[in-house]
């Protein structure tokens, strides 16, 4: 396993690996046989970027069989998913504000994201386990009122694309197999969601091989691979969020009503 992380250190973006609170700085490419330079970094000396830059972010609905019986609703044959914009991404430990547009319920959606890590098209399984670079902690927070505000148009795009409602990170974890872990999100210090990834209706691989015939996967996207049961609105003037997958970290965030 392999922890990869993005940071600006004295005005420069670079890359390297984690381990424990120091960072192996490497040069070239993420995805395409990087090289450690021999230097290293504290991790405290860095800030924190999100460890990919995606061409675009994917965000999968009804992909957990314990949320579609909690909803009622039926096992999807195919994946059902919604882009987000990229102005949406923020960085890990990033202070999201309320949108000034916006006056009702937001929510948290702690989820596990897919990394792409080499251009895929019309992948078949083995090809598409081929292309996944890695795995990271995901946040996708929705302002859930404006979903059905439109009873002729379902705004979903539009309730999870304000600025700041896509944090990720803190790293891109390579050689785990995530479906063996579990997503917890934590809320002010309580646990709001604890749920299994064995539960996908569309695990990682199959789920790259599916959305690779709909469209050209880049170097850097985001899969969100959507949540389960436990998600709730954030009504303290100050909310904080962690969202910790095993094999990969925490993700921290803090959203200010």
């Amino acid at each position: 396993m392999t922890l990869w992380i993005r940071y600006r250190a004295n005005g420069k973006v670079g890359f390297g690996t984690l381990n424990g609170d120091s960072i192996a700085e490497h040069t070239g490419d993420m995805f395409a046989s990087p090289k450690a330079t021999g230097q290293t970094l504290a991790l405290s000396s860095v800030e924190v970027l999100p460890p990919s830059e995606p061409t675009k972010v994917i965000a999968l609905w009804n992909n957990f069989r314990e949320l579609a019986t909690k909803l009622k609703a039926a096992i999807p044959p195919e994946p059902l998913y919604l882009m987000k914009a990229n102005s949406s991404i923020t960085s890990p430990g990033a202070t999201i504000k309320r949108p000034k547009s916006y006056a009702g319920k937001v929510v948290y959606e702690g989820e596990l994201g897919i990394i792409i890590g080499k251009t895929c098209t019309n992948a078949s399984e083995e090809e598409a386990a081929k292309a996944i670079f890695g795995y990271t902690c995901v946040n996708d927070i929705t302002a859930a009122e404006i979903i059905s505000k439109d009873e002729s148009f379902a705004q979903w795009v539009r309730a999870k694309s304000f600025d700041g409602f896509g944090p990720f990170g803190p790293v891109v974890a390579t050689g785990i197999d995530p479906t063996k872990e579990s997503v917890r999100l934590v809320l002010n210090g309580a646990e709001r969601q604890n749920y299994k990834l064995s539960d996908m209706i569309f695990p990682p691989h199959k789920l790259v091989s599916l959305i690779s015939h709909d469209m050209t996967l880049n170097p850097g996207d985001l899969i969100c691979c959507g949540t389960s049961i436990g998600v709730g609105s954030m009504k303290e003037p100050t909310n904080t969020m962690d969202v910790t997958i095993e094999g990969i970290g925490t993700l921290h965030n803090v959203y200010a009503n």
